[in-house]
């Protein structure tokens, strides 16, 4: 993509006005601990206290607006803390130009390796760094930047005990997670009907899955119905997917299909039931004829062999999701989890899965449900507990020290963003405006890691900027409000802010402007600094900031091969570890097999988010053309797509060992290993013995459809990637075993 284009398309993303859900109490709630503090600090300090508390009041409401699972109490701490420290520490070394530089250049450099640890982190870090920059010129004195210091903790501490005591849907994002989980997997039913090889984006299973770990406090007090449903919905996609797809299921067309499709649209009604439920807190309510479709009593006669097992089990699965929704069944103490584990649930009534259960039973292991209900969210039964702030320290610490490398991304965009904050300050001291701030306060609040945030943010900071600064000056030089009155206006600045800041950077910049102008107006700064000047500040800190990308830049596309064989190898581990079960059968519960299935979907979405990044970046695409990745990344998600229906039928515990599948699943991981170095040496890779294994399994007999169609697809899938790689190296087509293979990951 050219400079032009790449440049329009990031500055539509900057002003584009996404239209997600406000969230009018919240911000009603941020504006309040905003008005009180301020209120409580010009009565007892003065103005100048009353700004700097303001600033920590004010970021840290934005700290509890970041998504995160954590609670949202202790990021408001964080954050005004941290705020404060920064403050303290930089107004001691103001007054010492050279020094002052060097701290800003080493807390900029921090702040950027912090998004390392995650972008909640990484935001609260860089904000902190930008609204240094104006606290450190308030107070007069040691005292007094301690005093501006605590005034700013007591900021965080007030945001901090709003949000403890009057909570907004508590609850409300672990919800909505899990119930959009359940709603992409009715939508996914629903696909399956028209197109029995569809597409399913497993991004709502891994939020749900990050909304499931909850701290040891958060688990005492978890609704029952957020413990069982998620490892529900887990086991619920590969089931749809066997029981649709022709291949190993049903034919594509005749009566049989036509009850596939049948029961295919009354589990999405049932699993929109169930989320809609989960999402208000209320029992689900099934539609009868939903119900009666699992309850028809032919449904053995014209299902026979894999889409009869896969029909039983999603009937039982659907089950577990209802009662998930309907029982509020309380944990039990860990001296009875055990017995309640193997002790069969009563059920009031049958339902789903009960008609043709007794046809041919997949098998009396206690599903995901049963366990979660027990055990707090992981399919294994244990609970995923997510450790405090505190305890994520060490983690994150490490996470900073892997990053400190050549080559790494985040390493070069904290060099970047301390070199411009650098050279922003000094600019903006060495012009006669004054409040030189403006400039690299600009820059570090618009710069972030890649490409695409870094020019769109440009973009709508400048916008907002020059609205936000334009009309809080022009206001400020036509009235001249006094002390309380720019208290008024700044609160009203914040709430606008906290309202619209999901719905568009323009919009949010604008109102940070305002406020930063009534804030300092009330802090007794003069209207002596024009509109031109400040926008002028503004437009250098940004220029700053783009002109860093293009000279210094930390592009994705190069890196796209090696995402590509991240991905290959995770998915090359997953599907070894699931073939390797029919060599020892250990039941649908398999925390191995569930472990490399995570690292998979780490993996690709890894390489999709790249993908998207490289996508506008004006670079060329070295070595790995858009057709090439696009058919290469078709491939590797044919590979995952047939290991999930293999995983649909794992063998149970009694069931008789097969030798020749630990043969294929060794030849599998070695051969995916290899192929991932390969990529990323721009080789072709060869899958020559993954084709021996797979005949040698044959040659002695592959008892189940399901195995051996499944295991034909992945080396199908395997030819096509070395295929689509050939053809991007300018190479010959390697060739392959003519099977058919599915369309969609």
């Amino acid at each position: 993509m050219s400079w032009l284009r790449a440049l329009r398309e990031t500055a539509r993303s900057g002003v584009t006005v996404e239209r997600k859900r406000l969230e009018p109490l919240a911000a009603a709630r941020g504006a309040a601990g905003l008005a009180i503090v301020i209120a409580f600090s010009l009565w007892a300090f003065g103005p100048a206290a009353a700004a700097s508390s303001a600033f920590g009041a004010f970021q840290a409401a934005i700290a509890t607006f970041q998504r995160s699972w954590r609670p949202r109490p202790e990021l408001a701490v964080v954050s005004g803390a941290t705020l404060a420290v920064s403050t303290f520490l930089g107004y001691l070394t103001v007054s010492r130009p050279a020094l002052f530089l060097a701290l800003l250049a080493l807390w900029t450099f921090v702040a950027g390796l912090s998004w390392a640890v995650g972008p909640t982190i990484g935001l609260i870090a860089t904000s902190n760094v930008a609204i240094m920059l104006v606290t450190v010129t308030l107070p007069t004195s040691v005292a007094q930047a301690a005093g501006h210091g605590v005034m700013m903790i007591v900021g965080g501490l007030v945001q901090a005990a709003l949000v403890v005591l009057f909570p907004i849907r508590r609850w409300g994002a672990h919800r909505d997670a899990l119930a959009d989980a359940l709603a992409a997997e009715a939508d996914y039913a629903r696909r399956l009907r028209q197109d029995p090889v569809a597409r399913f984006d497993p991004v709502p299973l891994m939020q749900a899955r990050d909304a499931a770990a909850v701290t040891s406090w958060q688990a005492r007090t978890r609704p029952a119905e957020l413990h069982g449903a998620r490892g529900l919905a887990e086991r619920i996609r590969p089931v749809l997917a066997a029981l649709a797809d022709p291949a190993v299921g049903v034919p594509a067309e005749g009566p049989a299909r036509d009850r596939v499709r049948e029961l295919l649209a009354a589990a999405g009604a049932i699993l929109d039931a169930a989320a809609h439920a989960i999402r208000h807190g209320t029992p689900a309510t099934v539609p009868p004829p939903a119900t009666a479709t699992f309850r028809t009593p032919d449904t053995s006669t014209l299902l026979k062999g894999p889409a009869l097992r896969a029909a039983t089990r999603l009937g039982s699965l659907l089950d577990d999701v209802v009662e998930a929704t309907e029982t509020p069944v309380p944990r039990p103490r860990p001296r009875l989890r055990l017995r309640l584990r193997t002790r069969p649930r009563p059920r009031v009534q049958p339902r789903c899965g009960q008609a043709f259960r007794t046809a041919e039973r997949v098998g009396t292991t206690p599903s995901a449900g049963h366990l979660d209900v027990q055990g707090g969210g992981s399919p294994t039964g244990k609970v995923k507990v997510r450790p405090g702030l505190l305890q994520l320290a060490p983690g994150a610490a490490r996470a900073i020290r892997q990053e400190i490398r050549p080559g790494s991304p985040v390493l070069r965009h904290a060099i970047r963003v301390a070199s411009v904050a650098a050279a922003g300050y000094l600019l903006g001291t060495a012009l006669p405006f004054g409040h030189g701030y403006w400039a690299p306060m600009a820059a570090v609040m618009v710069m972030r890691p890649d490409f695409s945030q870094t020019y769109s943010r440009a973009v709508a900071r400048f916008g907002g900027t020059l609205l936000g600064v334009g009309l809080a000056t022009a206001i400020g030089q036509a009235f001249h409000p006094g002390t309380y009155l720019s208290a008024t206006l700044a609160v009203l600045s914040a709430a606008l802010m906290y309202l619209v800041m999901r719905t568009g950077q323009l919009a949010a910049q604008g109102c940070i402007a305002a406020y930063v102008v009534f804030l300092l107006a009330m802090g007794g700064e003069e209207w002596t600094q024009t509109v031109p000047e400040r926008v002028l500040l503004t437009l250098i800190g940004g220029l700053l900031a783009m002109l860093s990308y293009a000279v210094y830049p930390a592009w994705e596309t190069p890196r796209l091969r090696a995402r590509l064989a991240d991905w290959l190898a995770a998915t090359g581990r997953y599907a070894a570890t699931v073939v390797g079960h029919y060599a020892e059968p250990a039941g649908k519960n398999a925390p191995d097999v569930r472990t490399a299935l995570l690292a998979s979907r780490a993996a690709r979405t890894a390489w999709h988010e790249a993908v998207d990044r490289a996508r506008i970046e004006p670079v060329r695409h070295r070595g790995l053309a858009p057709a090439a990745a696009e058919a290469a990344a078709e491939a590797v998600g044919h590979i995952g797509r047939a290991v999930m229906l293999i995983e649909a039928h794992l063998p149970e515990p009694g069931d008789p060992p097969v030798p020749a599948a630990a043969a294929f699943a060794d030849a599998l991981r070695t051969a995916t290993a290899k192929g991932a170095k390969a990529v990323r040496e721009r080789r072709v890779p060869e899958w020559g013995a993954v084709r021996d294994a797979l005949s040698a399994w044959e040659r002695v007999g592959v008892r189940d459809q399901v195995v051996r169609q499944g295991a034909e697809m992945v080396v199908d899938a395997l030819g096509q990637l070395s295929d689509a790689l050939a053809a991007a190296d300018g190479g010959q087509d390697v060739g392959r075993p003519a099977v058919g293979s599915p369309s969609g990951s």
